[in-house]
This record gives C-alpha cells, structure tokens and sequence, in this order.
C-alpha cells in the first residue's frame, strides 16, 4: 500500500489555490506531485507557489505515470471529458461539484471508472466536518425524537460578471448547479435517504440567461421534508436545522468553514437550548484523507462515493425538470 497518494492538479481555481491545493499538501495520506493548466504561464505560476517542480497542461497530468489520482477543478461543462480521459488514464479521480450535469452523465462516467479500476468522488468537503457527525449521532439517539423536517439556506452576494463562469450557462453556470446541490446534498445526508419527488422554482435573470436563485420543496419517505433556499445576491447564509417531534437541532455555518473557525452546534429540547462546541477543523484536508484512504484500502471500502454521485445526479435531474416543467416530479431509484 502507497503511503500517500500523489496528485495531479486539472485546472488552477480559486478553490484549488486557497484550499485544496494546501490540503493535499497537508494531507497525511497525500502528496502535489503535478500542477496543469490551460496555459503553461498559469501553470509554472502556480507550481512555483507551492514549491512543486513538476507542471504543464491536462493532458501532460494524464501522461504522468507517477500521478495516483487527479484534482479536477474546471468549468462544470468539463467535468465529464476529464474525468473520463482521467479513468482512461488509470487515474482516480476527484472531482469538484457538481460533478456533472445530468444522472446520464454521472452514469457515463462512473460506468468508465468502474471499467478502469479508479476511484471517483464528488467532493462535497462539508460532509466531513465533525459538526455533521455530531448531528447524526444527536438524531439517532432519538434526542429530538423522529425528524420531520430540514430547512436549509445558502447564498451569498458577488459582482455580476459576465466573465464569471458562474454565470454562463454554456459552462454549466447557475446557482442550482453551484449552490443548490450542496443543500441536496445535505438532505440526503440528514435524512440518509433519497426524495420520493421533489418540486423547483428557480428565478431566471433575463440578461444573463441564468438561475441566480432558488428554492426545492424534497419529499422523502415517511412524510419527511427538505426546504431549501439558495441563490446569489443574498445576504450571506450558511444554515440549516433538523426538526423533530421532541426537538431541534441548528447550525450557523453548515458549508464553508474557513479551517480556523469553530463552529458550534445548538441543541433545542426541554426548553433549554444546549451549546455544543465543535472543534477547529479542516474540512478540505478531512475529504482529501478519507479519499486517499479510500484508495488506500480499496479491498475495505467504507465510503460507497459513486452511489453518492449517482443519487446526487439522479435528484439534480429530478429538480431541473421540476424547474423547467413547473410541476412536481418524482423520483425512481
């Protein structure tokens, strides 16, 4: 067994410099081993940033034959091709959300990263921050009794650009497909179920051709609920709460946890309401080692990320028919 997985970097965003690149580096289990961009220039740039001697463009990540597994982190319209050329490759993969734009997509490329033997996991970071097991374990000791409803929100405010892939549709832009999947997401992960049907209202900005907000009504089993509010210029949010017939349970910084922030989570019963303190964390570094693990131990597989993904794409789907059609769509897994 390798004793760290060593990785190449497909695309030098935002996302990659400020937090993945640094968690890959301080990852346990994981090494930089190659930087690629589009351009030489950016690559050599950023490469020299993080004192990593080997860069060039995508494909010469592909070609690199001491490379484990790849960060994608490109256009959404992209995912897809590099992930396929990256299984194809022998790489594993991970992939920044959403992953892909449509459930025939994820079962394309999951279905060539079976074939090749790779690994492939949407990287959906907040799912590793304690605070969330924390919640788990306060519901299935039947603290705040059977749940029946999630609300969560997300959004934030940015300057419109044109030249922000967020906002070009063609790049596979919007808020649903930025924002909106990670409160999917968490509904799958509270409830640990799928929706039985979901219903979608997106708003539309006519200049822009894009959805710049949203919300999702999510149906599940048992007469659970998700509520999920989302969208760009907003006042900042970054919240959900479980309730439940004895209780509740809330927290204030759901998603993006900067690593040195510590974030606590409230627990609503008796008509007192119970501080838990959550420790400093980095979630970017918990998601890159519970990967790596993953690839390490490939005959123990705890975590199964390509259902994940599938049931990710599969509700994604379901919401934007919802959106587009106006109406209520159901879901059968």
């Amino acid at each position: 067994m390798k004793s760290k997985i060593r990785f190449g970097i497909i695309g030098c965003s935002s996302i990659a410099k400020k937090s993945t690149i640094p968690a890959i580096i301080a990852g346990k289990n994981s090494t930089l081993e190659m930087i690629g961009s589009r351009t030489l220039v950016k690559a050599q740039k950023f490469a020299k940033e993080f004192s990593c001697s080997e860069y060039g463009n995508y494909n010469d990540i592909l070609k690199n034959d001491n490379i484990d597994a790849v960060y994608i982190s490109l256009p959404m319209s992209l995912h897809e091709k590099w992930a396929i050329r990256a299984a194809k490759s022998g790489k594993h993969v991970l992939c920044e959300k959403s992953a892909v734009l449509s459930y025939d997509s994820a079962k394309k490329v999951i279905r060539e990263c079976k074939y090749h033997n790779v690994r492939i996991m949407e990287n959906f970071v907040f799912k590793f921050h304690p605070q969330h097991k924390k919640i788990l374990d306060i519901i299935a000791k039947n603290t705040i009794g059977a749940i029946h409803t999630f609300t969560v929100k997300y959004g934030f405010n940015f300057p419109f650009s044109a030249q922000n892939f967020r906002l070009d549709r063609k790049l596979g832009g919007g808020a649903l497909n930025d924002i909106g999947c990670y409160l999917v997401s968490a509904c799958n992960l509270i409830f640990q179920d799928i929706p039985t049907s979901v219903f979608c209202n997106l708003e539309i900005n006519k200049k822009l051709n894009i959805d710049i907000r949203g919300s999702i009504l999510l149906t599940f089993p048992n007469n659970k609920t998700g509520l999920v509010s989302f969208g760009y210029d907003n006042y900042f949010q970054s919240t959900y709460d479980v309730w439940g017939t004895k209780g509740m349970i809330k927290t204030e910084r759901a998603f993006n946890v900067p690593k040195n922030m510590q974030t606590t989570v409230y627990l609503h019963h008796d008509d007192k309401i119970k501080k838990i303190p959550i420790p400093i964390t980095n979630q970017f570094q918990l998601a890159i080692e519970h990967f790596c693990a993953e690839i390490q131990n490939d005959s123990n597989k705890k975590n199964n990320f390509e259902k994940d993904l599938l049931e990710q794409a599969l509700i994604m789907d379901a919401v934007r028919k919802s959106s587009a059609k106006n109406s209520v769509i159901r879901i059968q897994n």
